[in-house]
């Protein structure tokens, strides 16, 4: 693989972890929180509301703050810690004895699930200006 493409490949393979990671989730969440929460369907689907709200506000909030620490430390070690955030998080649900512990996993991912801001300067970052719009259609197709 050519030496230019592998920071391209590192942050596909990224983007791709996180909205698999999402699209993993989404189906069986409410049967988690039924479980956890002895609920009916309907607050499920309230309390997973909830947990998709929560996961967007960490999201707003820690974009900006991922942004400057991967000014400071470069953008490869914001995203790896990003990657590791969301095995936390995937454990989190795996294991969450309550549905505290899912929302505490859900704010983790969020935080971490920010990193789209670090992906994208980072493509700004190695790519010329010629290929620019060729790698940030790979944002997309990650998605």
């Amino acid at each position: 693989m050519n030496r230019n493409h592998k920071p391209l490949l590192f942050i596909f393979i990224t983007l791709v972890l996180d909205v698999t990671g999402l699209g993993l989730i989404i189906p069986i969440m409410p049967a988690l929180i039924m479980d956890l929460g002895h609920t009916s369907v309907s607050e499920a689907s309230r309390i997973g509301g909830w947990l998709t709200f929560t996961y967007a506000v960490m999201q707003f909030v820690f974009a900006p703050v991922l942004g400057a620490l991967s000014d400071r430390y470069g953008r490869r070690p914001v995203l790896l810690i990003a990657l590791f955030g969301f095995g936390v998080d995937y454990l989190f649900l795996a294991l969450a004895p309550t549905l505290g512990w899912i929302f505490v996993g859900r704010a983790l991912c969020g935080i971490t699930g920010a990193s789209i801001t670090t992906a994208s300067a980072y493509i700004a970052d190695i790519s010329t200006h010629e290929n620019r719009a060729k790698n940030f259609g790979l944002v997309g197709a990650a998605f």
